[in-house]
């Protein structure tokens, strides 16, 4: 596991422990059934699986401060703002960051976005235990993202059962051949492709534009960082791949809805 993947993890672990302590598992499983509707109704990858069929270009347009590669991205921040204006420039999904020591981010950033929009809403963070994904579901997120290289299989396999258990769609993120392989063995049909290189943290489209050839069709699959113009866009468009995840691209722009609508007519 790379340095900064290693850092990150057993923070993660300590994190978890500590959250258990405020609020242990029991708790959040009878606040989910006091829910009025348990179930939840906005499919993340039933959205990207219908426009990656159609051949139409799919934004998962990500609310990001900040990042371990970058600092801080954006200072005037708002997330309540930024989520409706991606969604009024026709977004098809919201990514959000909440991971506090690493993305200057919080769990109210997942809660405010889900109040602004109607889209279906990924939690970015690092998920080491079953406790979080139960916590994703409590925020009001849809989807999870499990990072290959951070997880050996039994614990992705387990992770990706809780997710699924708690109609939670699941992205699976790869970085190389071989945990393109490892994803292989998993049930979810989304597959994550990014750029980054996790031991320099450069990125390098070419990496997706490689292992995109060795995906199985039957995957809906998502390119992931390093894409910074609608040029870029393009190039992975005229090589077969319809969803995009983009985040720091369009944190740095000014006018948000104009970044989003260049990146739909690339």
């Amino acid at each position: 596991m790379p340095n900064i993947l290693q850092e990150i993890y057993q923070h993660k672990l300590i994190e978890v422990r500590n959250r258990k302590k405020i609020k242990d598992l029991r708790q959040i499983c009878q606040e989910l059934k006091c829910l009025e509707k348990p179930t939840n109704n906005r499919n993340f990858y039933q959205q990207l699986q219908q426009k990656n069929l159609q051949q139409e270009t799919a934004l998962i347009c990500e609310i990001k401060k900040g990042s371990p590669a970058k600092g801080l991205i954006r200072k005037d921040f708002d997330v309540i703002k930024i989520a409706q204006e991606y969604q009024s420039a026709n977004a098809t999904c919201l990514s959000v960051l909440t991971d506090e020591k690493f993305f200057y981010s919080n769990d109210q950033f997942l809660i405010q976005a889900r109040t602004a929009s109607t889209l279906p809403i990924l939690r970015k963070d690092f998920m080491v235990d079953p406790y979080q994904i139960y916590e994703a579901k409590m925020l009001g997120a849809d989807c999870i993202l499990l990072i290959v290289a951070m997880l050996d299989d039994a614990k992705l396999q387990e992770l990706e059962q809780v997710a699924i258990e708690l109609n939670l769609s699941v992205l699976i993120e790869v970085h190389d051949q071989e945990e393109l392989l490892r994803a292989s063995k998993l049930k979810s049909k989304l597959l994550g492709i990014n750029s980054r290189n996790l031991k320099t943290l450069e990125v390098n489209l070419q990496n997706i534009l490689e292992l995109a050839k060795q995906v199985d069709k039957s995957y809906t699959l998502v390119a992931e960082s390093g894409i910074n113009s609608p040029a870029d866009l393009k190039t992975l468009k005229q090589a077969g791949i319809n969803c995009f995840l983009i985040g720091e691209y369009f944190m740095r722009q000014n006018q948000l809805d104009q970044a989003v609508k260049s990146m739909l007519e690339a």
